[in-house]
């Protein structure tokens, strides 16, 4: 047997011996690289994952405007007009929102047949629909209250969704990619997604000055079927442009 064997501390080359502290050194040192190089790459990681999270719930907003695209697409096809902005009574006040009357095409039919359509939204024989949440008006990123959605037309007695009465295709003459259906407000404007309330032109205007749920801007359909984003820095022009259905305008780009 070596004479070595069992001495941690000697080598096989006589008069030469490891010392204790340089062996723990060398570990020591090993330790510490893997720890630092381990902590650069969750700090590397970190940015992509902030990044990847505002996109991810971006991208689930994008796809629920898209579904009421299509469901209002289907409304149209079913009743060949749009739905109106909102139903009303004989004495012309507001009941329910196009958001309700398009429930059946978002895979909500039996919630549907519950509503009182003869009575307001917020009546108590419409409480159980009311109290229901339709995760399709719902963007991930806002935080608003429980029922509430930013998902908003834009109403004026020239854009597709009019208050009362429905419109039909023909009188639509800008063209289905230029004619705005919806967009997305910022989380304080939100409204119940039952409530017979939307967005005027003014507001709509002033998405540029308002932070919204998205950076930079808001998720948006066209007549068209399309969800595009729109920039907080868009022109006024092109966004009038956008709601009016026969004005005839070109967008800047267009120009």
């Amino acid at each position: 047997m070596s004479e070595t064997s069992g001495n941690p501390y000697a080598t096989d080359e006589p008069g030469k011996v490891l010392a204790p502290s340089q062996g723990c050194s060398q570990k020591l040192v090993s330790i510490t690289v893997c720890v630092a190089i381990g902590f650069l790459v969750i700090g590397l990681m970190l940015p992509a994952v902030r990044t990847a999270r505002p996109a991810a719930r971006r991208m689930q907003c994008s796809n629920n405007m898209k579904q009421i695209g299509l469901a209002l697409a289907n409304y149209e096809a079913a009743y060949r007009q749009l739905p109106p902005a909102y139903t009303i009574d004989p004495n012309g006040k507001p009941l329910h929102s196009w958001r309700t009357l398009i429930l059946p095409y978002l895979e909500q039919a039996e919630l549907y047949a519950k509503v009182d359509l003869t009575k307001p939204w917020d009546d108590p024989a419409n409480d159980e629909v009311r109290s229901a949440s339709i995760g399709v008006f719902q963007c991930p990123e806002g935080k608003i209250p429980p029922g509430h959605t930013t998902y908003l037309a834009v109403i004026t007695e020239n854009s597709c969704l009019r208050p009362g009465t429905g419109r039909r295709m023909p009188e639509i003459r800008d063209g289905k990619a230029n004619t705005l259906l919806t967009y997305e407000s910022k989380p304080s404007e939100s409204v119940h997604w039952m409530s017979p309330q939307d967005a005027d032109l003014e507001m709509f205007l002033s998405m540029g000055t308002k932070s919204t749920s998205h950076y930079g801007g808001c998720n948006s359909v066209f007549l068209d079927g399309s969800v595009r984003f729109l920039s907080n820095e868009s022109a006024t022009h092109d966004l009038v442009a956008m709601v009016t259905i026969d004005g005839g305008e070109l967008f800047s780009s267009e120009q």
